[in-house]
């Protein structure tokens, strides 16, 4: 796992902070069977008096450990069967673009998007739906216009795209744009 300096940190400090080591929190886990990610950190706070950053991490980490279970094709073939099967060739085309930037594009299958990164995440694939996938950019300060809409969370900005020929060349420069800043 390729973690940045301050979550490695966090995780160094894990039993110091809650007087447990990952392993053993990951029994605890384990052993209650939880779904959910709010369902797990409710368990680690309320029952075991665990901060709620530590908690967040501890369950990142225990959901990622079993989501390496599946390969990253499995991960995108699930993402894109069904109803979304045919938003499949927007999401190739975007990772034949970014695969094109250079050996430092690393994409990251998760279960619901693909997260593509350099030294940080600059776009998130995600099928939206049965009609849209939704390319979230990490844009900075770009101005929204009606296509390139504002956005929160991890990513500035967010473009939807029903077809193939949605994957412009404008599209092209945005994301080689968020690219180059990551």
């Amino acid at each position: 796992m390729d973690v940045d300096a301050a979550t490695q940190t966090m995780i160094d400090n894990v039993p110091a902070k809650t007087g447990r080591s990952l392993d053993e929190w990951f029994g605890v886990l384990d052993a209650a069977g939880l779904e959910k990610h709010g369902q797990a950190m409710a368990l680690l706070k309320s029952e075991h008096g665990v901060s709620h950053g530590f908690a967040n991490l501890i369950v990142l980490l225990h959901r990622s450990r079993h989501a390496g279970d599946s390969s990253a094709d499995d991960l995108v073939d699930a993402q894109y069967a069904g109803a979304k099967a045919a938003l499949r060739p927007i999401l190739d085309a975007l990772l034949a673009e970014v695969r094109g930037y250079g050996h430092d594009v690393e994409i990251a299958p998760k279960r619901t998007s693909v997260s593509l990164r350099r030294r940080k995440q600059f776009a998130v694939v995600e099928a939206a739906s049965g009609k849209r996938v939704q390319l979230g950019i990490n844009l900075g300060a770009a101005t929204p216009t009606e296509r390139l809409k504002a956005a929160g969370g991890m990513c500035t900005h967010r473009v939807d795209l029903g077809s193939i020929d949605d994957v412009d060349d404008e599209l092209r420069g945005w994301l080689r744009e968020a690219y180059a800043i990551a």
